[in-house]
């Protein structure tokens, strides 16, 4: 694994609803000074997705507990990760607008708990369809769509909640356009988002109007992985050589797309308190170029 972690120390993380990711793996059959540069470049960094703050009561009465478990189970890494994505629906929506800010604030000051604090945060339509993420822009970040660099990797947050209509709009996509042009056609990208850009299932809302104009201008681009939540849970999907993965959420897990008539929380297991809330590590195979994703319950009995 990535700087001297092993699989056993990456296995202390019981974070919730997270992933681990390893920027890639050194080739063995490299040479030394090949082999020092690219561990020089080598990082993790951590996502975590659909935190809820500020939701009480069913399906979920312990939901209050586990984003403080998240923070501690992040802290305790034995090395820390480079930084830390939050991939929206930071808070539970409110249409009170003070309660809004409160738990926004409330959010904020939870973030300085963490040892990491290279953050990088976007809304959920939880935190902005009912207002355009005003209240985010004003608490949590100044910007909903944004880019920015690490150790050769290019990443890129794209905002599709800030529209009530779940759409990127025409602005975004001329601005994603004006960066990727930019960019080699070699670049490693990394897309953060909240909604899937894909159709996994519209009728549910887990699509994007526009995603596939996005996917569009990102299909010329060699090595593209997109990161992204809202669905709360483990799903994998190709669009061509473009990987979309989600994670899984703090709060409670959602049921399979179409797998039940309406979108409804799955029941909430006192036995249990945690199935369905996990983390995943994922690594990259560099002589392959393939990769092998663990998805590791908070207990281990609950899988």
């Amino acid at each position: 694994m990535t700087k001297g972690i092993d699989r056993r120390e990456f296995a202390k993380l019981i974070g919730l609803g997270g992933v681990v990711f390893a920027s890639g793996l050194v080739n063995p059959l490299a040479g030394s000074a090949a082999r020092a540069a690219a561990m020089a470049d080598d990082f993790f960094f951590v996502q975590l997705s659909d935190t809820h703050w500020g939701f009480k009561g069913k399906p979920n009465p312990e939901a209050e507990h586990t984003f403080p478990m998240a923070i501690k189970a992040v802290n305790e890494l034995p090395e820390q990760p480079d930084f830390i994505v939050f991939t929206g629906d930071l808070t539970h929506t409110t249409d009170d607008v003070a309660e809004r800010k409160k738990r926004m604030t409330e959010f904020k000051e939870m973030l300085k708990g963490l040892k990491t604090q290279r953050i990088y945060l976007m809304p959920g339509e939880h935190d902005g369809s009912l207002d355009k993420s005003a209240a985010f822009k004003e608490i949590l970040h100044p910007e909903t769509h944004y880019t920015f660099d690490h150790k050769g990797v290019h990443f890129i947050v794209l905002d599709n909640v800030s529209d009530p209509g779940a759409a990127l709009g025409d602005e975004q996509l001329a601005w994603l356009a004006d960066d990727l042009k930019k960019q080699k056609p070699e670049t490693r990208i990394v897309v953060f988002t909240h909604r899937p850009l894909f159709d996994l299932y519209p009728q549910w809302d887990w699509a994007t109007r526009d995603g596939a104009k996005a996917v569009d201008l990102l299909m010329p681009h060699k090595n593209v992985t997109v990161f992204y939540g809202h669905i709360h849970q483990e799903n994998h999907h190709m669009t061509g050589h473009i990987a979309h993965h989600s994670a899984k959420s703090l709060v409670f897990p959602l049921p399979a797309p179409g797998s039940q008539e309406k979108r409804t929380p799955l029941a909430w297991d006192p036995n249990h308190p945690f199935k369905g809330l996990g983390w995943r590590e994922v690594t990259a195979e560099a002589k392959k170029g393939d990769y092998r994703i663990l998805e590791i319950p908070v207990n281990k009995a609950e899988a």
